[in-house]
């Protein structure tokens, strides 16, 4: 019986120090990229993207709780416009337009409680039959070797989100 316990014990302890090891061996930095055709021109589909307002109306995460409570602050357009959110579900955060290209992309930096900054952007790309729009997002999940191993699913955890985001914003800028 103590030999077994030992046994568990030791498989435990290398099991944990192998998370931690491996961890510390992985890259810090993740980047998330999607994009979508959309059948309409840069400047609509570029109207939904540089404002609190604009974000809450294609936005997934929106959606998810519509009791979500939002405070816009600085700019209300383009580089410079902010905002903050809560939301039981869907976290507490702020998100700071930092570039604004008229009909070209909007450039952002994202804050969630608890986790390092990221930054992203969304790129309209014109093309046949409508614009291009590119999503990505990337970010550095610091030293700690547990958010390493967090980072290795940031593709598979945030890139579903981009892709329903992408079709909400498909949807609202070919009504327009």
């Amino acid at each position: 019986m103590k030999f077994a316990l030992k046994w568990i014990g030791a498989v435990l302890i290398g099991l944990l120090a192998l998370l931690i090891v491996g961890g510390w061996l992985l890259k810090p930095g993740y980047r998330v990229e999607r994009s979508l055709l959309v059948n309409a021109p840069a400047e609509q589909i570029y109207a939904h993207l540089d404002s609190s307002d604009g974000w809450q109306r294609w936005g997934v995460w929106y959606r998810r709780d519509p009791q979500m409570k939002v405070k816009a602050s600085g700019s209300a357009l383009g580089t410079g416009a902010a905002w903050d959110w809560t939301s039981d579900s869907q976290g507490n955060g702020r998100m700071l337009i930092t570039a604004a290209e008229t009909g070209r992309r909007v450039a952002y930096e994202l804050r969630i409680d608890d986790f390092n900054p990221s930054s992203g952007e969304l790129r309209l790309e014109p093309e046949t039959g409508g614009t291009r729009v590119i999503w990505l997002m990337q970010g550095d999940m610091g030293g700690n070797p547990i958010n390493r191993w967090f980072g290795l699913f940031m593709d598979k955890l945030v890139g579903p989100d981009f892709e329903a985001g992408l079709a909400n914003l498909k949807q609202l800028a070919e009504k327009s």
